[in-house]
């Protein structure tokens, strides 16, 4: 790794104070109007107590301030998803697809100073090479912050977040190689394979980081790096522990991998952001599937601990409880958001330690966060066999009681599009084409004459949650969720020459529209409150206007079409006041501030692009403020600052 160059501005009108901060309290939200975690607080509420902009005034919430990218290289697909910090008036975050660092005065977003990240070939090789969703921040008992980050090409940086030069003393010139004790079957050079999207948590004295991986639908083969999860000293970088996704022979869980399938089989990491809570001394990992994502005829099993939520001790490692969300994962409906941790008086039991764990499925899974246990009942019920060959689907699958699904889940002729019998008769007749059913209807392979082409999983791949996850009023226990009401084809077929494994998704496979239009009913995306005191559902609002497409479509012509929304995901933020939500990537560029009561929109703000990155809020000056990272097809990303501006 070449050594990073690094350009410093100055800290004009900032007064920087060296006092220690104490522990964020994982339930508490943001402190003292900063946000200097990724979800806010440690337990990724994104809750803070600021209340200057209101319902009163959000009229005047303006962008004033933009932050471009295009100095910091293409963005796939002009997107970024970086979600910065804010810490004594300076926001930190990653910029391009090298995953640059950077410092901006969070009052007028000028840059002080950028951290070049140049990894070569294991950047330009890296399965997760993107703007990243952020960087944890650090600050020791001396007063002098860290800005800590995971690099595409997976090397841990620490920064000294005054200057943005590397930390002496961390690891090597301020660098770890988090490669270099990856167990690896076979001798697999995990260059190319390995990477990571979501920043690390600090917690304590320990940096924990997961590792991400390829998209899982067609790999190579079935051996795969394991997806461990590894902690390191925050002052030194050395290593302190290392959780094992996938167990050992003879150690928990060995016994769900069958035929020796633990000894090739990978993946299993964590590609979403995840959560920690320092009093308990946990750290919450939202686990991924293994190879492959749609196929587990190569390891038979539960496959312990792959979509699971796990909660480790945060200073050795040590597993303390865990719950497997899907056994057997054959759909792809891993752990795709950052747990939720809040404390929450459920059905007037008292104060709750809660953890959310928000799902594709579309589930809101509530446990005890220090016992593991449900605290709704959560049901396994018999699910659909597997007609593959090799394949054994688990018999069943876990189904929460409460809360209620917060999207849609599965297929049946009452959700099918209906807006004309034209267009309902026409949806019928594509899916005779294809498996479709409940939750859990599993993959088919896909026919050689076209006759079937697979299985229709919905929620699919993308899911209904997905790494924008929710956030919680810490006054009220209502959690808010957006949401995409996606459908994925699944269609199995062997392709010995893309892999050595008995079945990949086919090219082949294609989601089927009709004219155009998906062939489920609106709404297409949804935002959910969910009462976290009752399990009950508050309120659901489609999550924007109906899309441009739907509107102007010449078969619905004349029809009264309330809105759709898009199968989009919002990303959210909730003050003591308002509830902020954007569209997400293939949305419109608003910012909608929604009364979290009732659900109704009260104003639209408009951005420069659409939402990309979770919005957060801070005050500086007395001022506060929203930021968010904005794109979409055609511009440079970019981060924007947003405040209350006087009429006039």
């Amino acid at each position: 790794m070449k050594t990073p160059s690094t350009r410093r501005g100055t800290l004009v009108g900032l007064a920087l104070t060296l006092a220690f901060h104490g522990p964020t309290l994982a339930q508490q939200g943001a402190p003292d109007g900063e946000w200097p975690a990724w979800g806010g607080d440690l337990g990724a509420t994104r809750y803070s107590a600021l209340d200057q902009i209101h319902a009163g005034n959000v009229e005047q919430l303006e962008v004033v301030w933009r932050w471009k990218m295009d100095n910091f290289g293409p963005a796939p697909e002009r997107r970024s998803q970086t979600v910065p910090l804010m810490v004594d008036g300076v926001l930190y975050f990653t910029a391009g697809m090298n995953r640059d660092i950077v410092a901006v005065d969070a009052a007028t977003g000028q840059t002080l100073w950028f951290h070049r990240v140049e990894e070569g070939e294991r950047s330009e090789r890296a399965p997760r090479r993107n703007s990243g969703r952020g960087v944890a921040y650090w600050r020791a008992p001396d007063g002098r912050g860290r800005v800590i980050s995971v690099t595409p090409g997976f090397h841990l940086i620490a920064l000294d977040a005054e200057t943005g030069h590397p930390v002496e003393g961390f690891g090597t010139d301020g660098v770890v190689d988090l490669m270099a004790e990856m167990r690896t079957p076979g001798g697999i050079d995990p260059v190319g394979l390995v990477g990571n999207s979501s920043p690390p948590v600090v917690v304590g004295n320990v940096v924990v980081v997961g590792p991400a991986f390829l998209a899982g639908f067609r790999p190579e083969s079935m051996t795969n790096v394991k997806g461990d999860v590894s902690a390191y000293d925050v002052r030194t970088g050395a290593k302190v522990w290392t959780f094992e996704t996938i167990p050992q022979e003879g150690d928990l869980g060995s016994d769900t991998w069958l035929d020796g399938s633990a000894t090739y089989t990978g993946n299993t990491g964590i590609w979403p952001p995840f959560t920690a809570d320092e009093e308990l001394g946990l750290v919450y990992l939202p686990v991924e599937a293994p190879t492959n994502d749609v196929y587990g005829g190569h390891r038979l099993g539960d496959n312990l601990f792959s979509s699971s939520l796990v909660a480790v001790d945060s200073e050795t490692g040590e597993r303390v409880w865990h719950y497997q969300i899907v056994h057997h994962d054959i759909w792809d409906l891993d752990m795709p958001s950052a747990p939720i941790l809040a404390d929450v008086d459920v059905e007037g039991r008292g104060p709750t330690k809660l953890v959310i764990a928000l799902t594709k499925q579309g589930w809101a899974f509530v446990f005890d966060r220090e016992t593991g246990e449900p605290i709704w009942p959560i049901e396994e019920r018999a699910v659909p066999p597997s007609d593959v060959p090799g394949e054994v689907a688990a018999p069943t699958q876990p189904h929460p009681t409460r809360p209620a699904p917060f999207d849609l889940q599965g297929l049946s002729e009452d959700d099918i599009i209906d807006f004309t019998p034209e267009l309902r008769a026409e949806a019928l007749a594509i899916l005779e084409s294809y498996t479709w059913g409940p939750i859990f209807t599993p993959p088919t392979v896909i026919s050689d004459d076209g006759s079937h082409l697979g299985t229709l999983l919905i929620p699919g791949a993308l899911g209904a949650a997905a790494w924008e996850g929710g956030a919680v009023d810490i006054e009220t226990g209502d959690l808010f969720v957006g949401s995409g009401t996606t459908v994925t084809a699944v269609g199995l077929a062997p392709d010995p020459d893309a892999s050595d494994m008995a079945y990949i998704q086919s090219s082949r496979a294609v989601t089927p529209r009709v004219r155009g239009l998906p062939i489920v009913k609106p709404p297409y995306g949804r935002f959910t409150a969910i009462d976290l005191t009752t399990g009950d559902h508050r309120w659901q609002i489609a999550n924007g206007a109906t899309p441009e497409a739907v509107r102007n479509h010449p078969d619905l012509q004349g029809l009264d079409i309330p809105p759709t929304g898009k199968a989009t995901r919002g990303g959210t933020l909730v003050t003591s006041t308002l509830l902020f939500a954007g569209e997400g990537w293939g949305g419109d560029p608003w910012l909608h501030a929604i009364d979290k009561r009732s659900g109704e929109v009260i104003h639209s703000v408009a951005l420069p692009g659409t939402q990309n990155g979770h919005p957060i809020t801070y005050e500086v000056d007395g001022q506060q403020y929203i930021a968010v990272s904005v794109g979409g097809p055609g511009m440079v990303p970019e981060v924007v600052g947003l405040r209350l501006v006087e009429p006039g």
